[in-house]
């Protein structure tokens, strides 16, 4: 008989709920196809639009009832309860909508800038900016969302007061804590502004070589050309020096490091790497220098300085001409490779000035 005496009052409500739901379904759907068809010119705006409606379809429905909750009358058994429950769903549900949102945002402004083509620095600029700020963005979203859960419990709300009123150490203690990932917090800001680092990115860290794979909201991952992944801190990119090999552009120069006999000719040497770069599809044309940086006393340093549009092709390139030049010189001046010389001990006598006679006279000596 209780059941029935608490069920009665909620029939009216339950039919209030229910009218709403449907009519938020409809309006969802009519507003969603305006919507997309309101924005198909704008294709930053149509996939925000687009990645949102989805999650409408879930808040709207959570909004138009609470809506109905907080006009059921304040006796009504276990209003209360059912009160917080879709308070919290709808507070979960807008922190919902606004991290799609910007994660809609992000990716259609990085939509608007491919990174497939051969100069590639303003899309990755753009692309590291994107992630960055909207990972920040989403990260503070969700924070605010779980303070304000946690505010709706009044439990929750005398525990937090009591705690900063009375354990001051415990907030020291919570802030030494919380101290990596506010600085990573900071450090991705400053990267997404400043930007020493970029999405597809080459660096130099750790002497490893690779390529900035993701950046995330703590750390940055780091793709090693042997498919290996470095996952490195955003805060150690603020404090210790690195190489970006395409800060400003991809070009870049490569050596070639040949090491000779005091014989060998350079000029045959220069007309033969204007020959392979002639056929080498990895120069870019700019630069090309073989030059004798350097001489020891068994053998000379050749150094060949050529460029190429990116550090992929530079390493080949560096290959094709090592390759083709060490191949030249086996086989058009084999003996000019690097040799070691020794004197046997019978050479060595064979080897020593001879004395001239001493009936020779003296004008005749040397």
């Amino acid at each position: 008989m209780d059941f029935f005496t608490h069920l009665s009052p909620w029939l009216a409500t339950a039919v209030a709920a229910l009218v709403a739901v449907t009519a938020a379904a409809i309006v969802h759907r009519i507003a969603a196809l305006i919507a997309l068809r309101a924005t198909r010119g704008l294709p930053v705006l149509h996939t925000v639009v687009q990645v949102c409606v989805p999650v409408v379809r879930v808040l709207l429905p959570l909004a138009v009832l609470q809506v109905v909750w907080v006009a059921a009358p304040n006796d009504q058994a276990y209003i209360g309860t059912v009160r917080h429950a879709g308070g919290l769903a709808l507070i979960a549900a807008v922190a919902w909508l606004l991290i799609t949102a910007i994660g809609g945002l992000a990716d259609g402004v990085i939509a608007r800038y491919p990174a497939d083509v051969e100069d590639n620095l303003t899309a990755r600029r753009i692309a590291t900016q994107a992630r960055v700020l909207s990972r920040t963005a989403m990260t503070g979203v969700l924070m605010a969302a779980l303070a304000l859960m946690l505010m709706t419990f009044p439990g929750a709300r005398q525990v937090g007061a009591s705690l900063l009123a009375s354990a001051g150490v415990v907030g020291i203690v919570a802030g030494l804590a919380a101290r990596p990932v506010f600085s990573n917090m900071i450090a991705g800001l400053q990267i997404a502004l400043a930007q020493p680092i970029r999405i597809d990115d080459v660096l130099i860290v750790e002497g490893e070589w690779g390529r900035v794979e993701e950046i995330t909201g703590t750390y940055v991952v780091l793709r090693i050309w042997d498919e290996r992944r470095l996952i490195i801190p955003l805060q150690w990119f603020i404090e210790n020096p690195f190489q970006n090999w395409t800060r400003t552009g991809s070009e870049i120069l490569g050596t070639v490091f040949l090491y000779a006999d005091y014989r060998m000719p350079l000029d045959p040497l220069r007309q033969e790497l204007d020959r392979i770069l002639a056929t080498a599809p990895e120069w870019d044309q700019r630069v090309k220098v073989l030059q004798l940086t350097d001489v020891s006393e068994r053998t000379i340093q050749i150094r060949v300085l050529v460029s190429a549009r990116s550090s992929g092709l530079a390493f080949d390139l560096r290959c094709r001409v090592r390759e083709a030049l060490v191949a030249f010189m086996q086989r058009e001046y084999p003996d000019c490779l690097p040799q070691t010389r020794a004197l046997l001990a019978g050479d060595q006598e064979a080897a020593k000035p001879s004395a001239p006679p001493h009936d020779m006279p003296p004008a005749q000596r040397v």
